[in-house]
């Protein structure tokens, strides 16, 4: 962004400088020096590059800036091989397993389905309610927020086709304190077994 610098006679002189968060305005007491303006920004949105849950048991996102304050993760169609529960899991430098805290529960419409179990989870951010099977596909987002000291809370909301005729939607929350700045994040079932076989996945942090 550029820098201005107005004078009382010379008009203005725009330098390049590079901008480092969020908008600064300085203003210096009046005349000679006038007014300096800089305004700058720390990226705004930033998306990911999506990548395709077609194979593998986990999908990781590495080398998120410290500076992120909220990351958003959000699926399109994803599906897994057996009835494996998705799990979200955060890491400063490596991947943290333990000292969540997960809440999930739902409720479905349609071919009579009327509610999916509710679950809880110390090892991730579980990313849906009791019951998947192999023919569940995902649709919805989960957002992460940073609460300052390493703490991050999560929500989500979910929508899904069981494939035999009934939808459900679900919601759920919780949080976890990291050792460190999250500089990662990854998308597991809860045994870390079950292969990904359809879909797309991305993350956007700000």
């Amino acid at each position: 962004m550029p820098i201005r610098l107005n004078g009382s006679t010379s008009g203005y002189v725009d330098l390049a400088a590079q901008a480092v968060g969020g908008d600064v305005e300085h203003k210096l007491p009046a005349a000679p020096a006038g007014e300096i303006l800089v305004i700058g920004n720390n990226g705004g949105l930033v998306l990911g590059t999506a990548q395709n849950s077609t194979s593998g048991t986990a999908i990781d996102f590495t080398g998120i800036p410290s500076w992120a304050k909220r990351i958003t993760l959000s699926f399109n169609g994803v599906s897994c091989t057996s009835g494996g529960v998705l799990l979200v899991q955060v890491g400063a430098g490596s991947i943290q397993t333990t000292g969540y805290k997960s809440f999930t529960g739902g409720a479905g419409a349609a071919g009579g389905a009327t509610a999916v179990a509710g679950l809880t989870s110390a090892a991730g951010f579980l990313f849906e309610a009791g019951g998947p099977a192999a023919a569940w596909v995902r649709y919805g987002q989960m957002i992460l927020t940073s609460m300052g000291s390493n703490l991050w809370s999560c929500g989500f909301s979910l929508g899904l086709d069981n494939g035999a005729g009934s939808y459900f939607g679900i919601a759920g929350g919780g949080s976890v304190t990291l050792s460190g700045a999250l500089n990662r994040l990854r998308l597991t079932t809860t045994g870390g077994t079950d292969t990904f076989d359809a879909g797309t996945v991305n993350i956007m942090y700000e």
